[in-house]
């Protein structure tokens, strides 16, 4: 392994230790208090969203959200590549354990999902040690697993699309498409309109 692999292995070490040493503080202050709640939204809401740094206070914020308002489901680009899908799998729990009868897919401006590519992914896979076996699997189309997406607004619509036709997602749902602005926390809905 090389030393810039070493590094952020030990950055990484130093980042769990530090928020488990909060987190023993956090409990022993009883700061949970202000955040209890059930496992049921109250807004009976689920928002499928990016996994983004920006957006990890933000979204909330930007959205008017409290702790227990909503299921927040995050992933590389908010998106629902297949049907079964982790994501796909999390909202459909949503809805039948969950009571969630409004979904909403919010992508977000400047996203590292956009344009990304497995040939990007490939060769810093081989710097950091992987096998080239490992890249050229038979079990996974990789080229396509590891594909991001190039119009964020079409990424939206399809997302919405997916979910809204899922063969176990009732009519009743309500699936609406937006992009939130990763600086300013400004959301735009994206319609079909025009499209």
């Amino acid at each position: 392994m090389g030393t810039n692999a070493n590094s952020l292995i030990m950055e990484s070490r130093n980042s769990i230790d530090k928020v488990l040493a909060f987190n023993k503080e956090f409990v022993a202050g009883k700061g949970y208090e202000k955040h209890l709640t059930d496992k049921y939204p109250a807004l009976r809401l689920a928002v499928l969203s990016c996994m983004d740094t920006r957006l990890s206070v933000l979204l909330q914020e930007a959205l008017g959200l409290k702790n227990g308002d909503a299921k927040i489901i995050k992933n590389a680009g908010a998106v629902v590549p297949s049907l079964w899908d982790s994501a796909m799998r999390s909202i459909i729990v949503a809805v039948y354990e969950l009571g969630v009868m409004e979904i909403m897919v919010v992508a977000h401006t400047s996203c590292g999902a956009c344009n990304m590519s497995f040939g990007h992914f490939r060769e810093e896979m081989l710097k950091r040690g992987i096998p080239e076996a490992e890249l050229n699997r038979k079990d996974v189309d990789l080229t396509e697993w590891l594909e991001g997406f190039h119009d964020t607004q079409a990424s939206v619509l399809k997302t919405v699309d997916v979910i809204k036709t899922h063969p176990l997602m009732p009519e009743d749902v309500v699936v609406r498409g937006f992009i939130i602005d990763s600086a300013t926390g400004e959301l735009a809905e994206v319609s079909t309109e025009g499209c």
